[in-house]
Order: C-alpha cells, then structure tokens, then sequence
C-alpha cells in the first residue's frame, strides 16, 4: 500500500492495554502482507509470523481477510507482495495470490496460530483490461480462497489529501474500460473492494447502482478529510463525507468496513506524539464517523477492520480493537456480532473451519 512508512514497536510499548471483552469473536475483514523496502527507512517485512504475533495480544480474532497490497505504483516503487518478477505485466500479480493462498495454507495447519488466518482472499487484477481481465480472474480464482478483487483508485488533486505514490486517473470507476473489466466480477460473482476518498464516493454509488448484483464493500469508510485545505474544518468535512455515505448507504449491494481512519490526511495527528493515543481518546476522534456507518447502513452491512500493518504505524492491534469495542458499547450483543464477526463472513462468505 503506497504511503507506509515503518512502525516503530518501541513507540508503541509506550501505550499498553489489555483486551477488552476478550470473549467477542473477531472477523478481521482487512489487513495485508508485505516484504517491501521503504524509501529512506529499511525494509518493511510484514508477513504471517508477524500477524500472528499481532493475533495473540489478547483479542479473539477467529478469522481474517488478506487484501492485495496495492497496485499502480509510480516507477522505483514496489508493488503488491511477491509479484512475479517475470512474464507479462498484467500476470504478475498472480504471484501474490499464489503466495497468499500459501499463507493460508500455513494457517489451516493450525501450527502457528488457532485462527482462520487468510479465510478468503482480496486479488488484484487490472479491471481497466476491460473484457480482456475475465482470463485473468479465472486465473487468481484457480486460488480457492479468492473472494473478490481490490483496484486501488485512491484520487485528489491536492497532496495533502490524495495519494502521490500512486499513478491513478480521476474517473476511473466510470470509464468504459474498467466497467467492461467490472461486468466479468458479476459474471463470476465476485466482490469489489472499493477505495476511495470522500470526493470519490459518490463515484461508488454511481458503480454500484450500474452494477446491483455485484457485492461491493468500500475501504475505510470512504476516507477521512482533516489535513491539507480541510485544516481546521472537521465540520465542513464531516458534512462532506456523511452526505456522500448517505447516498451510497441506499445502495443495498453496499458494505462498510469501519477501520483506516489514523492516516495523516484525517487530521487527528496520532504518529509525531510522545505516546500512541489510547483506546478511550481513539474512540473519542473516530465516534462521529462510526456511529453514523452503523446508522446509515446498519450491523448487516458494517465490518470492523485493522488494516494492519498501515495503521501499525499509529496504534498497536490491541488497543485498536479496543477502540472499536469501547465504540459499539451501546451495541446489543447481536449486533456487536455482526459488526465485529458475521457481517465479513457472511459478505466474503467464508468457508470457516
């Protein structure tokens, strides 16, 4: 994922909680792998031994979704994980999906932790091919764990707000190619990761209701504006945002994953501070904009994610989950299921062992 920079584990020590409610079954709906260099910094090795190190802090993560680690990286850049370092461009990726499917094959063993590790699988393959990807997602579907496909399509003119690691057009989801490559999802009946920032969601809407048997969920809530032009305009922003998700919540093919939300375009400043926040000052920023995924669209279509390791950089695994538990307290027992286990299961139908 482009803009990543290396977690510092002494920084995050300084910040230490229990889990909370350790009982609640978890679905992660969204983390990564990668083993990547980062400019400046070293390499950044991101793999299952670290996740499951993650893992075993105290929450009950039963289960989890690897997502593709980002494609259509300037040049000098590396993207995905494990990409295949030979044969045609739009194949390479399949080298992550292969490696991934390996991962997944380490976790069924159960030897290294109890949990459904790598459940199912987020691909990446290039919907802009247009007809051309259907080959190619038969390939990455050969991988049985395959649930859906990620593109990232992350766009704002401003740097501040918009991602300058990345060689991203404005408009993509509505181009003629890449709604050709979008129709061979439907044909397969796979789901769409969408990505995109406030000023792009109504983009999503737009696929969605073009598209209504195509299962799509959007990333990280759809962004959050706090930096750059929204400096010291978190109400402007918000209002922003929260029309743009109240229009794609009547889309019922649409899902929320609720997590991303530490980044430095949100504004909330939590990376250049003696400590790493804690849960009850996390739950605090991030209320606004979680209760009102869940009014809007509801337990049945809202997923918790950790987006680990991007969000490392900012909060340990534990405190995170323990933001979003301090955030559904006034959750029924029900619903908390949903939100925190069901509603990714059900959405990636996961075949759970």
């Amino acid at each position: 994922m482009a803009g990543v920079g290396l977690p510092d584990s002494e920084w995050l020590a300084r910040t230490h909680e229990d889990a909370l409610d350790p009982q609640q079954r978890i679905c992660d709906a969204h983390h990564h792998y990668w083993d990547r260099p980062v400019p400046g910094s070293g390499n950044f090795r991101y793999l299952f031994d670290e996740f499951a190190a993650d893992l075993a802090t105290g929450h009950n993560v039963c289960a989890s979704v690897t997502v593709e680690a980002g494609a259509f990286l300037r040049p000098g850049l590396t993207p995905g994980t494990m990409y295949r370092a030979d044969g045609p461009k739009e194949l390479e990726s399949l080298g992550e999906t292969e490696f991934l499917n390996g991962m997944a094959a380490m976790a069924r063993s159960r030897a290294y932790s109890p949990a459904n590790i790598s459940a199912g699988l987020v691909a990446f393959a290039n919907l802009s091919l247009g007809d051309a990807v259907g080959e190619i997602l038969d390939m990455h579907c050969a991988y049985r764990r395959v649930r859906g496909i990620r593109n990232l399509t992350f766009y704002h003119e401003d740097a501040a707000l918009g991602f300058p690691d990345l060689e991203i057009e404005p408009g993509v989801l509505g181009s003629d190619a890449f709604r050709a490559g979008f129709r061979c999802l439907a044909d397969r009946d796979l789901t769409y990761d969408a990505t995109a920032l406030p000023t792009q969601i109504p983009e999503v809407t737009a696929l969605a209701r073009a598209f209504p048997t195509v299962r799509i969920v959007l990333n990280h809530i759809g962004g959050i504006f706090g930096a750059g032009p929204y400096d010291g305009r978190r109400q402007e922003s918000f209002d922003l945002w929260r029309s743009a998700m109240q229009e794609l919540a009547t889309c019922p093919n649409v899902f929320v994953k609720i997590g991303g939300m530490s980044n430095a375009r949100s504004g909330f400043n939590l990376r250049n501070r003696p400590a790493p926040a804690r849960s009850q000052e996390l739950a605090a920023l991030w209320k606004p904009y979680v209760e009102t995924c869940i009014e809007l669209f509801g337990a049945d279509r809202c997923m918790f994610e950790s987006n680990f390791p991007v969000e490392k950089q900012s909060v340990s695994y534990t405190v995170l989950w323990n933001s979003f538990k301090l955030l559904t307290n006034g959750c029924s027992a029900d619903e908390k299921d949903r939100l925190f286990f069901q509603s990714a299961v059900d959405f990636y139908r996961l075949e759970l062992v």
